[in-house]
């Protein structure tokens, strides 16, 4: 995040000791590129599976559109950029990019962090109070805004002070604070704090008391036949967001207490590896933002198959027909369904043509106990 570069950076502000030879600039380089492709393809894909398919525009994949559209602009606009001044101390990108680049990464990472937390605590709505009422579409679309709006806000200060400087071998870009070091500290403590403890908190305590009734106890409200099989559904969204967030909490940890202690213990930035350890603690929290397409693939079955059909021209890549069925928009599965459902209701007036009814009622029966379990199962799916 923004405050982060300016930190380990304004502390080499008259001298570049920290010059890496070339076998390990490439392996830096190899890196830093993997996690830019992979993310901002993988999140791209996410974003065309949301946008292409009605069937996906529910509350929670509009937050998760808006975690992947976060996640891929912050791998495009500062993963390379981000490593290019690092390993080389040098800002060859002009003052209005330095005020971007310190700005953006913080603003991307706030809406990603607070877009799960909103999953949070609509799984917890669902799930503990299913009776009132859910965030409709419009309503999600302003929580999206006011989470975009709070992060503006918090990153503002960054974007106000970044500032140039042109040394006679180089330049650096930092944020001019004030007071320096003691603004900087405090500000990234307060970042800290509102884009990674608060919000972890929140979500921690929202999945325990999720994770406790689906794994420990009855579910409020559940007494159908079809109670299992709504269990199962509810657990595997469950899981799945909560590998999300144990993902985003462990990449971006050690970046946080990186800039603690070194804030703290300021002579540790003379340190000739603080380099290399810098490196890959950056590299450890930009990498966050390629995992959740991966998780998705592996874990929603939906997801996976609109990733199958990104990749339908691979020849090892087979989509289904449950694969479309998945993504199928619901205005042709309710099509379908009235339509199966119109001749049932047919078969039970025409008892006459018993040749015709026998046969049809064993598909209607089958009919009946899919458009259950269907609607069991639609409030918690992506």
């Amino acid at each position: 995040m923004a405050a982060a570069n300016n930190g380990s950076n304004t502390t080499r502000t008259f001298t570049n000791q920290f010059v890496q030879p070339p076998w390990r600039i490439v392996l830096w380089s190899v890196a830093y590129s993997l996690v830019l492709a992979v993310a901002v393809f993988g999140n791209l894909i996410v974003i065309w599976i949301v946008l292409a398919h009605k069937r996906m525009r529910t509350v929670t994949n509009y937050f998760l559109l808006n975690l992947a559209f976060s996640d891929a602009s912050m791998a495009a606009f500062n993963t390379l950029i981000n490593f290019i001044y690092a390993a080389h101390g040098n800002w060859y990108f002009g003052e209005s990019y330095c005020k971007f680049h310190n700005f953006f990464p913080v603003t991307a990472v706030f809406s990603s962090i607070y877009s799960m937390s909103a999953i949070a605590v609509d799984r917890y709505m669902a799930i503990i109070h299913p009776l009132k009422p859910r965030l409709s579409a419009t309503a999600t679309k302003v929580v999206i805004l006011c989470i975009w709006a709070l992060a503006v806000v918090l990153a503002f200060p960054l974007c106000f002070y970044s500032t140039i400087r042109i040394l006679p071998r180089r330049t650096i870009c930092y944020v001019a604070w004030p007071r320096s070091s003691d603004d900087s500290f405090m500000y990234h403590i307060i970042v800290t704090v509102l884009v990674y403890v608060l919000p972890l908190v929140v979500m921690g305590i929202t999945y325990t008391i999720v994770g406790v009734t689906l794994w420990g106890g009855e579910i409020p409200g559940e007494a159908s036949d079809n109670y299992h099989s709504q269990l199962a559904a509810k657990r595997k969204v469950v899981k799945m967001m909560i590998i999300v967030v144990v993902t985003f909490a462990l990449c971006w940890l050690p970046y946080h207490v990186y800039f603690i202690v070194t804030g703290v213990n300021k002579a540790l930035m003379r340190w000739k590896s603080i380099q290399q350890v810098y490196l890959s603690v950056l590299w450890l929290a930009m990498s966050s933002t390629m995992y959740n397409p991966i998780i998705y693939c592996c874990l929603n079955s939906r997801f996976r198959a609109g990733f199958k059909r990104a990749f339908c021209w691979c020849p090892f890549v087979r989509v289904s027909s449950y694969d479309e069925l998945e993504l199928r928009d619901n205005n042709t599965t309710h099509h379908r369904s009235g339509h199966l459902g119109s001749m049932c209701t047919l078969s039970r007036v025409n008892t006459g043509t018993n040749m015709f009814t026998s046969g049809l009622e064993s598909r209607c029966q089958h009919f009946a106990f899919r458009t259950s379990l269907k609607h069991s199962k639609q409030a918690f799916r992506f």
